[in-house]
């Protein structure tokens, strides 16, 4: 048993990099267990809570949500890929949507940007005119 097993809740969030409200909520979804209370009153976390977590908080960080990460967590023994390949390719296609939304975004902003450091003189914005013409 290494360091790593006999973590505090307090100590388990530092190295994490979360919070300790994190981690109980995380045990709240399911994400998480919750160890049993062990010589005490004391919760000892170990290092598979610490690669559990670092599962969680990779997924999150491609945009997965809490409830997509339950769903790849219950497929995380490596056998079920098909299905966690389903999951992912479900998460690009909704990516893929976003980024072509932020891209026309940024196009129409950018325009209307331009369009405001042309105007000279007693003009009216284009930027606020075109926000009270849009739909």
């Amino acid at each position: 048993m290494d360091q790593t097993d006999k973590l505090t809740i307090g100590q388990f969030a530092a190295l994490a990099a979360v919070s300790v409200e994190t981690i109980r909520f995380y045990q709240r979804k399911g994400l998480l267990p919750e160890p049993p209370r062990r010589g005490g009153s004391i919760r000892r976390y170990g290092s598979a809570d610490v690669e559990r977590l670092r599962f969680v908080k990779s997924a999150q960080n491609l945009g997965f949500s809490l409830d997509e990460v339950a769903e790849l967590l219950k497929l995380e023994d490596g056998a079920h890929c098909k299905e966690a390949s389903s999951l992912a390719e479900a998460k690009l296609v909704g990516i893929r949507k976003k980024l072509s939304e932020l891209s026309r975004m940024e196009a129409v902003l950018s325009s209307l940007v331009n369009a405001c450091h042309v105007g000279r003189g007693k003009v009216s914005c284009p930027l606020i005119g075109a926000f009270h013409s849009a739909n």
